[in-house]
């Protein structure tokens, strides 16, 4: 927030401000964050089956690209495996995604502070991004300080003021230790 001199008053104005929405951590947290910043802040947990049929049709339909040595299984056993409701997506279901929905997915690390960009390269016109401590994955959203503007989760590609909002709040996490090291 800020306060704007006027001539006989001060004026508070409030800016947009870049915020996390959790989401439940059921193993398809990366899915339900997708899903969310795609359909522009649309909770959904139920479309992870769906999104995890979707990735392995995907990777079914191309198994020279979606190889073992890309996988790191066998095509059938990667397909087999991602339909699991146990299983946690990464950064292969992440290129799938971004690719499947034409737009730049940057998933902001709480622990290095930095961000990865999927589909950067593609030429997208939209960016959608989430953040990531380890081992869970949130969807970021703008809200703004009326309450009818509904919050923006898809932004343009030329949008880099975002990605300077969203390494901040990844620094915020890192410094607040709001990661997992996984090893």
């Amino acid at each position: 927030a800020f306060t704007k001199r006027g001539a006989s008053s001060y004026v508070r104005e409030t800016l947009p401000v870049l915020t996390r929405t959790v989401v439940p951590a059921d193993n398809s947290a990366l899915f339900t964050s997708v899903y969310y910043v795609v359909e522009g802040g649309v909770l959904n947990p139920a479309c992870a089956p769906e999104m995890r049929r979707l990735i392995a049709q995907i990777v079914a339909s191309d198994p020279d690209f979606y190889s073992e040595a890309i996988l790191g299984k066998t095509n059938q056993e990667y397909c087999d495996w991602i339909k699991r409701d146990d299983t946690w997506g990464g950064a292969i279901e992440i290129s799938i995604l971004s690719k499947f929905y034409q737009c730049e997915i940057c998933v902001v690390d709480t622990q290095t502070v930095r961000i990865d960009r999927f589909g950067e390269d593609a030429g997208y016109t939209k960016r959608v991004l989430l953040i990531y401590d380890g081992i869970h994955y949130d969807p970021l959203q703008r809200n703004f300080p009326d309450p009818d503007t509904p919050p923006l989760t898809i932004f343009s590609s030329n949008d880099d003021i975002v990605l300077v909002q969203a390494l901040e709040l990844a620094d915020e996490a890192r410094r607040r230790r709001q990661f997992t090291d996984v090893n």
